[in-house]
This record gives structure tokens, sequence and C-alpha cells, in this order.
């Protein structure tokens, strides 16, 4: 028989009461915890809270930020078609390389249109220009001329005049003359009848009387013919008084007309040459390159493709200027000022960067929002509000040029 069956059948003994009590008393002596230790245990917990608390009043953090940079998005800025494209996704380049070429045969021609457009308005111009001159000129002539021939109209109606006051003169002494001598013809016309004169003496003074008075019909005669030379004068003095005064109304419509052509031609040739520098533009523009330096993304430019003005063919990341945007709780911004010294923890790098904040937020981000909330509108639950604070990256450390836009960071501003 074993020992253990021997054991198993071994009937089992009650214990007498005390028993345990000696058992645990002759064991291990009981611990009791000390109150000096037990104390210095709750200082040392309480210093810590009261320290975290202070450090932690000294500054602000949040995981709710992220890398920001200027995106440049480089379009066409005529229609045409690629021929070369120089740059791809990913690629750094520099302010003016080359990234794209167009077609630039349409381009040429049109310079060249326009060009001879430019040379004719100018040619226009040029032609114009005696031509202001030259009116005046002929207006300041044909004013002389005319107004020497009311000089001399003025000169001929006075001899007209004087020819007709002679004529009148030379009337009035062969009509006294006529008289004397009708007289006398007819008193020797009485005497002849009584026989009392000579027949030759008689026929003398018939004969004087007679051809007397042919004399008074003849200058009779020259009066009217005086009269009508003075009225013709008049009338030509004053034709020629008439054209003086339309001359001297046209002459400044005349310059005034030539001074509107050369304005006009003028303003042709500006036009000519804003179309000629238009062309020039638009040749400089098949060649499209980067006017900032950063880094090439979305490209969707390709040899052969039409393109038409405006459309999209690159994005230029600038990586030399960057900055974070962290969106910071409302009630987080009341010792927050520009200036503050930032600890930068990019995840991506897993590693720490020195910043400064920049400038403060002029609106919440919910309001800049495409849907923007509507409070006056049912029921009202307030909402923490957060407003992105601008941090930039202080110069001159290290790996900065790995960094990129987009990179989730965790900042944490030390308060003054």
């Amino acid at each position: 028989m074993s020992l253990e069956t021997t054991e198993s059948q071994m009937p089992l003994q009650p214990a007498t009461p005390g028993q345990d009590d000696q058992a645990v008393s002759a064991g291990a002596p009981r611990r009791r915890i000390n109150p000096f230790v037990f104390g210095m245990i709750v200082l040392v917990l309480l210093a810590a809270g009261a320290g975290w608390y202070i450090y932690s009043s000294h500054f602000e953090d949040t995981d709710d930020a992220q890398v920001d940079g200027h995106l440049n998005p480089i379009a066409a800025r005529i229609d045409g078609t690629i021929m070369a494209v120089h740059a791809d996704d990913n690629q750094a380049v520099h302010a003016g390389d080359l990234l794209v070429e167009l077609d630039p045969g349409d381009d040429k021609i049109a310079l060249q249109q326009t060009r001879a457009q430019y040379d004719q308005a100018v040619s226009m111009l040029r032609a114009a220009h005696p031509n202001l001159p030259i009116t005046r000129t002929n207006n300041r002539t044909d004013l002389a001329s005319q107004q020497a021939e009311v000089n001399g109209s003025e000169a001929a109606l006075g001899a007209a005049r004087h020819d007709l006051d002679s004529a009148v003169a030379r009337l009035k002494e062969s009509q006294a003359l006529n008289e004397r001598n009708q007289a006398d013809f007819a008193r020797y016309q009485i005497l002849y009848d009584k026989q009392e004169v000579a027949r030759a003496d008689y026929d003398q003074y018939k004969a004087t009387a007679a051809a007397q008075t042919q004399a008074v019909i003849a200058n009779q005669s020259a009066v009217a013919s005086a009269q009508k030379g003075v009225e013709q004068r008049m009338a030509q003095l004053a034709q020629q008084r008439s054209n003086i005064e339309k001359t001297e109304s046209n002459a400044p419509l005349q310059v005034a007309i030539q001074e509107a052509d050369i304005k006009s031609k003028q303003s042709g040739v500006e036009v000519a040459q804003a179309a000629l520098e238009k062309s020039r533009l638009n040749l400089d523009y098949c060649r499209i390159a980067a006017p900032v330096a950063g880094v090439v993304t979305q490209r969707s430019a390709e040899v052969g493709a039409r393109i038409s003005k405006g459309q999209q063919l690159f994005m230029i990341v600038q990586t030399d200027d960057l900055w974070v945007t962290a969106n910071f709780k409302e009630t987080q911004l009341a010792r927050m000022q520009p200036g503050q010294h930032v600890r930068i923890h990019v995840d991506a790098l897993a590693d720490d960067f020195d910043g400064t904040v920049e400038s403060m937020p002029a609106v919440t981000g919910s309001r800049t929002s495409v849907l923007p909330p509507e409070n006056a509108t049912g029921n009202y639950v307030k909402v923490i509000q957060r407003l992105p604070v601008r941090i930039r990256f202080n110069n001159g450390q290290k790996d900065l040029d790995k960094l990129r836009p987009g990179m989730s960071v965790e900042p944490k501003v030390h308060l003054d």
C-alpha cells in the first residue's frame, strides 16, 4: 500500500479552537502604513499637480493645426497648342524657369499684321500734320487777298461816286448853258422874224442851242451811266465784304476740322500701338515661365493638347514661404498676441521647430465656411468657436525645406 493511500484513508481530526490564532501569531507580523510616508506621498502629488497647473497656465496648444503656404496656379494667358513641356509633378523649379512652350506661328503672323497697321496709322498721321499749317496759311492768305479786294472795291466805289458827281456837275453846267442858249435863240428868233439880225447870226444861235440840247442829253446819259457804275461798285463791295465774313467764319472751322482729323489719326495710332503691344505680349505668352520658386504639382499640360485662355496647367507650391494655421478655441486666445514664441511639433518629421505668432485672426472659421451657421433660427446650442491664428516659422532652422503645406502640426504657444 502506497503512502498516498495511507494518508488519504487517515481520518481528519477537527481543529481545536484557538489553533488558527496561534498559527497566525506564529507567522509574519501584520504590516501597518507609516503616517509619515503617506503624508509625503500626498504632498508630492499635490506639489506635482500645482506645478503642472502653473506650467500649463503659461502656454496654449492645439492639435487642430497644419502647415500652410502659397499655392500658385499656372494658367495659359492665350489660346494655343502645347509644343513642349519642361516640368513635371514634384519637380523643384526656380522663378523664371521655362515650364511650357506654345506654338507661336499664329501669334507671329498676328504680330506682323498689327505692326503693318501701326506703320500705316503713323504714316496717315504724318501726312495729316502738314494740313493744319497749310490750312492756317491759306486762310490768312485768303483773308488778306479778300481784304485787298475790298480795299480796291472801296477805292473804285469812291472813284465811281466822284465820276457821278462830275457827271452831275457837267449835266448841271450843260443845262445852265442850254437855258442860256435857248434864251438867246428865242431872242434871235424874234429879231430874225423882224428882219433885224442877219441870217448867219440866227443860224449860229440856232445851231448852238441845238448842240447844247444834245450836250444836256449826253450829260444826262453820262450821269445815268455813272449812277449804274456806283451801284455796280457798291454791289461788288458788298459781295467782297460778304466773302471776308464767310472766310473769317469758316477759317476757325477749317482749322478745327484739321485739328480733329489729326486727333482722330493720333487715336488711330494709339489703337494700332495698343494692338501691336498686345500682339507682342501674346507672342511672349507662348513661353510660360514659373513666376515663383517652388515645387510643381497638379500637372495637366501635355504636348499636342489644345488649351484655352485661363486654363490651369500646373500648381506651384512655394516651399520657401510657409506658415502654420492653428485653429485655437476662442477660450485660448485671451492672453495670446503677435510676437509670442511658439514650439511647433511636426508629425511627419517627428521633429520640433521654433516659430512666432505672426497675426491674430479676423473672423472665426465657421463664419467663412460655405454655409455659415444661422443662430437666429431653430434651437440655439452654444458651441465653442475656433479661430485661425497664423504662426510663422523662424528662419535659419534645419529641415525647413522638408516642410510641405497640409502637414499636421501641434503648436504650443508660450504666453508672456
